[in-house]
């Protein structure tokens, strides 16, 4: 049987960004390429899927938005890993993200019953529904508008690369970001063998 041997390096963190290349940003101190391989990584991994008709569905586009913030506080928390932290994740990005104010107050409840509810039960719970339509956050029908949920988490992915931009480098946020993205790479190699 043939062996597959990849070298880490060459893994693509997003299109055209490898752990080499992020390993040359880093050298340099690319902010840009940093920033803009952030970008293509979660608009690639979680928007474009399931953006596009036919592939646009209530039910996906929120399992993947769910996906979505829970790694995208893990740039912004500089967090390895979310274990253990997914209900933090979900209310700090409530509290901070402006434009799901509607939905401040009510993180625990989505993270329980629509995050916890697709990710284990692949349902919502609670009486908690998904549409296409209508406002972002329903509290009296508990009702989430997938799509408009989704476009908005583009926009605050946008803001955050934007504001990685003009950021300083030893600012926090880029001291997570790059906690993360080292935590990313180094999940790229292989775990050594148990005797």
């Amino acid at each position: 049987m043939k062996s597959f041997n990849r070298d880490p390096d060459k893994i693509e963190l997003a299109t055209n960004f490898a752990v080499r290349d992020y390993r040359v940003a880093i050298a340099g101190r690319d902010q840009k390429a940093i920033a803009e391989a952030i970008r293509r990584r979660f608009s690639e991994r979680y928007v474009a899927p399931v953006s596009q008709p036919p592939h646009r569905h209530g039910f996906a586009m929120m399992a993947i938005s769910c996906l979505m913030i829970e790694a995208f506080e893990s740039f912004r928390q500089g967090w390895a890993t979310s274990n253990g932290q997914s209900k933090a994740a979900f209310c700090f990005f409530f509290d901070r993200a402006s434009i799901f104010t509607e939905l401040r107050g009510h993180a625990q409840e989505f993270y329980k019953n629509v995050r916890c509810g697709i990710l284990h039960q692949a349902e919502t719970t609670g009486g908690w529904t998904i549409a296409r339509r209508g406002r972002i956050f329903d509290p009296d029908t508990l009702t989430i508008n997938a799509a408009l949920f989704l476009k908005n988490l583009q926009r605050v992915l946008d803001e955050f690369c934007d504001e990685l931009h003009t950021s300083d480098w030893d600012a926090p946020e880029w001291k997570n970001v790059r906690k993360k993205m080292d935590a990313i790479c180094a999940g790229c190699r292989k775990s050594p063998k148990k005797a």
